[in-house]
């Protein structure tokens, strides 16, 4: 275990598992990842790796006896008939049988029904009206001559979800960990390796959480598919459900008005829309109506009966166009279905999180470390939606006042779940709160400047806020910051002009990294500055920073003591193929590379630097190389003969990792398709 591991085990005795377990002890189980988990939490809450190797055998075992296969459940029904008993993991639905005045479960894989179940175990678990519980139970056999009766009696019910927690125990327990561990942990706990993602990217992903944490808070997902929008719905907690966005009715989903039965807003924290996007769907327009006024006013109607639930509602679904094109040719809501196209229902969408920032889920992005039993974070944040930290930055920054009613309801809402996910006893650096501001506020942001290019009828607005001191700053969208030519415009007939304009907006700097029109940018001439680049960012290249700064040079000198692992000596290839393309084919340009030699594995890094010299030969590049004599470099920086100094922040480490394995992906090929880290670089001109 890492240091980070032996902290959680220590602080969260119990109620931690080993994240890579679910998959070893799934098998062919069709289950929630919660309901192997709460297994696991019985037995395998620990770091001992006997204790851990027996738990496993041990839940391999009640899944083998226990969970229910359909095409097992004629085996499991003679088991339970001849043994009188027997207990089965299934997931039951109850319904009333008003001609019986009686509850009635249905047994999922099984294949059981009208199972009659006390009124009391209905009381106690309401869920089971709706949609269906994961249980463990135990079922009864006792065959009658009566046709009426079933044989199948419930013995025993206990849904499959923690019972009780301390609270302020997690929140003493969360004072022992930075800022930083506690998002690894959260990071862990949904699965991922921590290691793989940037800070923006861990946020990211955590910002699927707030709808667990926020009351009626409405989030929407867009973006390549394969990117893992819809597993924590799924998964990750037994108090959400994921159904298909062209299956619900408004019965089904807000109120029968023939039974009066309350839909699923009435019993779920979470209602998430799965495969949401597809202009084509058919969706009925009554139901639409609805949602609008439920996501605005959280109530809805039964005749004449006010109603009013606390469901958040989550809409992922998958883009077919990348985002230059979706803003050079319409928007970034272009797949919602026909009638959710309505500036109305998008207009009540409290963010939207940026799915084309998402990586594809790669085996090796899934965590082997440890995380919280999910059904234990899953009450946690539950017990939270009921704390409201929206006013948590007020005594520090201040929203513009052009920010409308609307929009500070979904700035605040965003801010407050990632409060109560990160800091829920508080404690919050001033930077730390501008952080997740400014990701609050981007989040509504991207919903409200899509509403511009759909509805004439929205006016421009100041996304910014005042920070101490009465500095006033302005928050974009990475997109925007990318694609500036496409991104600001407006629909058609609205002031700030029409959508066919191909040059409305800002123009993006000469040498920005991007350029607006989808393709990898020129680089413009050398000249001295500062440059910022945000975390995911893409249309980075050595090209594009260095490729007019070594072009004419004879002797460049590149000094980086991270030059040590396999990626950062492929980066250093890379440079080099930079500057061959930049140097006229009859001319030879001297590389010299100063680095540290790594303790642990310095044979294969010089290695590594030996196959560069070598490949170099004859090519016109006379690559050379040393370790530092005096152990002591920390600088990184690049210095070539033509009087250029670039300084690096993060020396060539500036792209997240991608799949460099995979010939056919074309961030392993083109480094404008990589998303790049956060970095900084400066260029000085010394003569």
């Amino acid at each position: 275990m890492n240091a980070l591991d032996q902290k959680i085990n220590e602080r969260f005795p119990g109620l931690v598992v080993r994240k890579d377990l679910v998959k070893t002890v799934k098998g062919n189980a069709i289950v929630p990842t919660y309901v192997l988990e709460y297994l696991l939490g019985q037995y395998c809450a620990t770091s001992d790796e006997a204790s851990i190797q027996s738990g496993i055998e041990t839940v391999k075992e009640i899944l083998r006896k226990h969970y229910v296969h359909r095409n097992e459940a004629g085996l499991v029904r003679s088991n339970i008939r001849e043994k009188g008993r027997y207990k089965v993991i299934d997931k039951i639905s109850v319904a009333l049988n008003d001609k019986n005045d009686a509850y009635e479960a249905d047994f999922a894989n099984l294949g059981i029904k009208k199972v009659i179940v006390d009124s009391g175990t209905v009381k106690a678990h309401p869920k089971l009206l709706v949609s269906g519980v994961w249980c463990i139970s135990d079922i009864e056999y006792e065959h009658t001559e009566d046709k009426n009766i079933s044989p199948w009696i419930l013995g025993s019910l206990k849904p499959i979800q923690l019972s009780h927690f301390d609270y302020e125990a997690y929140l003493a327990a969360r004072r022992g960990f930075t800022t930083g561990e506690w998002i690894d942990l959260l990071v862990q706990s949904i699965g991922f390796d921590p290691e793989l993602f940037g800070r923006r990217s861990k946020l990211i992903q955590l910002m699927r959480l707030i709808p667990f944490v926020e009351r009626n808070y409405n989030l929407i997902e867009l973006g390549p598919k394969g990117t893992g929008k819809s597993h924590i719905y799924s998964e990750f907690s037994p108090h959400g459900i994921l159904i298909s966005g062209g299956e619900v009715t408004v019965p089904k989903l807000f109120v029968n008005n023939s039974t009066g039965r309350i839909g699923l807003v009435g019993y779920w924290d979470v209602v998430a829309f799965d495969e949401f996007a597809g202009r084509q769907k058919r969706v009925d327009k009554a139901l639409v109506d609805i949602m609008k006024n439920y996501m605005a006013n959280k109530t809805f109607s039964r005749g004449v009966e006010t109603l009013g639930a606390e469901a958040s509602m989550v809409f992922v679904g998958n883009t077919k166009h990348n985002v230059p094109y979706m803003l050079k040719h319409t928007d970034l809501f272009e797949e919602l279905p026909e009638k959710y196209y309505d500036s109305a229902f998008i207009d009540r969408l409290h963010a939207y999180i940026p799915g084309w920032e998402v990586d594809v889920i790669r085996g090796e992005m899934f965590s082997s470390g440890y995380g919280f039993v999910v059904d234990y974070l899953a009450e946690i944040l539950r017990h939270l939606r009921s704390d409201d930290h929206s006013d948590r930055y007020k005594d520090s920054f201040q929203l513009s006042s052009d920010i409308s009613t609307r929009d500070r309801d979904g700035i605040n809402k965003t801010f407050s779940g990632l409060m109560k996910i990160l800091f829920p006893g508080g404690g919050a650096s001033r930077e730390e709160v501008e952080e997740l501001l400014r990701l609050a506020i981007e989040g509504r942001k991207r919903v409200k400047d899509q509403l511009m290019r759909i509805d004439t009828t929205y006016p421009d607005i100041d996304f910014s806020y005042t920070a101490p001191g009465g500095t006033k700053v302005s928050v974009t969208t990475l997109e925007e910051d990318e694609y500036p030519t496409y991104y600001h415009r407006r629909a058609v007939g609205s002031s700030g002009g029409g959508q066919e304009s191909e040059s409305s907006g800002m123009e993006a700097p000469q040498d920005s990294p991007g350029s607006g029109n989808g393709v990898a940018p020129q680089p413009a001439g050398p000249r001295d500055g500062h440059r910022v680049f945000s975390e995911n960012q893409k249309g980075v290249s050595f090209d594009l920073l260095f490729g007019p700064y070594v072009r004419g040079a004879k002797q460049i000198t590149l000094t980086d003591p991270y030059l040590r692992l396999f990626y950062q000596v492929r980066n250093l290839m890379e440079f080099v193929e930079t500057v061959m393309r930049h140097k006229a084919p009859e001319d030879e340009v001297g590389i010299h590379v100063v680095t540290a030699k790594d303790e642990l594995k310095g044979d294969q890094q010089q290695a590594n630097l030996i196959a560069i010299e070598e490949a170099c030969v004859g090519s016109g590049i006379n690559f050379t190389w040393e370790f530092d004599p005096t152990g002591t470099i920390h600088a990184r920086h690049i210095v070539t003969d033509t009087g250029w100094k670039i300084s690096l922040d993060r020396g060539l480490d500036v792209f997240q990792p991608y799949e460099m394995n995979n010939a056919f992906n074309f961030a392993n090929r083109l480094q404008e398709f990589r998303s790049a880290k956060a970095f900084e670089i400066t260029y000085m001109r010394l003569a």
